[in-house]
């Protein structure tokens, strides 16, 4: 493990950004259906290992393009089965999956704001803010991490000009993979 990162024992929460972490992001455009999903490298490896490290293991998602009309609810939610039951297929897991689908900013759900961090903690009483990490590819996800106190990793797959040294980054790694293979 990087010996900058916190330990990680049987209560660390794992909390994920999906797009451009877990699939590809498409540019300028949303993943409409399970067809446009495709996986990043490695991401199957990376939650069979998480499964095995991290107590709860969360995706917190900002979905914008429902509420413009551009993706159903019903397609958001068959991605996210198929996503949970690939992962579960393949020796992974995840505790649960958040997502906000509003349009506005300011809405509490919206990453950065941490909205659906406290909806985690609601659901998971034992999850502590303080024994985290938030995984995500934009400076709104380490935004979301370091207002709830986590360890911030950070993944240049669609902003590669971010590093290290930004205030909000306490880690940087080339995919989840390699993050996991790390922890």
């Amino acid at each position: 493990m990087n010996n900058n990162l916190p330990h990680i024992n049987s209560n660390t929460t794992l909390f994920i950004d999906r797009d451009g972490v877990i699939n590809k992001e498409k540019y300028n455009d949303y993943i409409h259906t399970w067809d446009e999903f495709i996986w990043h490298d490695g991401v199957l490896n990376a939650f069979e290992i998480f499964a095995k490290k991290f107590k709860h293991i969360i995706i917190v998602t900002n979905q914008r393009g429902v509420a413009k009309g551009l993706t159903t609810l019903q397609n958001l939610q068959t991605i996210h089965k198929n996503m949970q039951a690939t992962i579960e297929a393949n020796g992974g897991r995840i505790t649960a999956i958040f997502f906000c689908i509003d349009m506005d900013a300011t809405s509490p759900n919206r990453k950065p704001n941490i909205g659906m961090a406290l909806q985690a903690k609601q659901q998971f009483a034992d999850i502590d803010f303080n024994n985290c990490y938030m995984v995500g590819n934009t400076l709104s996800d380490m935004q979301f991490g370091k207002s709830i106190q986590a360890t911030t990793i950070f993944l240049p797959t669609t902003k590669p000009e971010i590093n290290e040294a930004h205030h909000l980054v306490d880690a940087v790694y080339s995919s989840l993979f390699a993050f996991a293979q790390d922890v």
